[in-house]
């Protein structure tokens, strides 16, 4: 029996594309995070998504409410591939320096996630509420006063995303252009009158100290200021007189 399969097709007819794969806030976001890894955060905007699922913009916004959203959901996806301690008061220190760590090489691994991350206020989405609840968690298993967590945790957010952020900058520039760009620095700095600027010049030579890694020391320094903040409350509550039971409150 003959079928129409063994017919070549005539060539007025338009030849079947690729059936077009389902959209979904999963589908679209992967989308994105291929547009920004290829051309750079600044490329990604509805329109480009769209093109890169071959469909039209109205589609994407059947899922997703506006660009602002679009960089948020990025974020959260990123954010979730951060590994998720147990908060432990034995380690706290250890893991809050390791969740600092993961969190820094994550977005300097993805170059415009550090700014989408600097630029959204306040963000509400899953994957990035479960990672702030880490870090709470770990530091409140530290003993640290309740009233200095959220400052402690904001602080230690701010220097991460800063320093990721940095990063993404010179990795974002050509290496030829960050090189000659550094090496114009250098040779300014060196230019520099001594007697105008005496500590700029004495310590020029160890700015750019390979043996050191900038900001694990930094991360080393914050998180022993937070041990140090929680053995002087430690300290100041063990000292503090207890009241007696029944005991008159002052000024009765």
């Amino acid at each position: 029996m003959t079928t129409d399969r063994e017919f070549p097709a005539p060539p007025w007819r338009r030849e079947r594309g690729k059936p077009r794969r389902q959209l979904n806030v999963d589908v679209i976001v992967d989308a994105a995070m291929r547009v920004m890894g290829a051309e750079g955060l600044d490329a990604v905007s509805m329109r480009r998504v769209a093109h890169e699922l071959d469909t039209g913009p109205a589609s994407l916004y059947a899922h997703v409410r506006d660009k602002r959203e679009l960089h948020e959901l990025m974020l959260d996806a990123t954010m979730r591939d951060i590994p998720v301690p147990e908060p432990d008061p034995e380690r706290w220190q250890q893991q809050l320096k390791q969740l600092g760590l993961d969190q820094a090489r994550l977005m300097a691994r993805n170059p415009g996630i550090a700014r989408i991350a600097m630029e959204t206020l306040i963000p509400t989405t899953p994957g990035i509420l479960v990672a702030m609840d880490a870090m709470l968690g770990i530091v409140r298993s530290s003993g640290l006063p309740a009233r200095l967590i959220p400052a402690a945790c904001d602080g230690l957010a701010l220097y991460v995303t800063a320093f990721a952020y940095e990063a993404s900058l010179w990795s974002s520039a050509q290496d030829s252009e960050a090189r000659k760009r550094l090496e114009e620095i250098n040779v300014y700095l060196d230019s520099l009158p001594a007697d105008r600027v005496p500590h700029l010049a004495a310590m020029r030579e160890h700015f750019h100290d390979d043996e050191i890694d900038h900001f694990e020391f930094m991360l080393d320094v914050f998180i022993a200021g937070l041990a140090a903040q929680v053995k002087a409350n430690a300290a100041t509550s063990s000292a503090a007189p207890a009241t007696a039971p029944g005991a008159d409150s002052p000024g009765r």
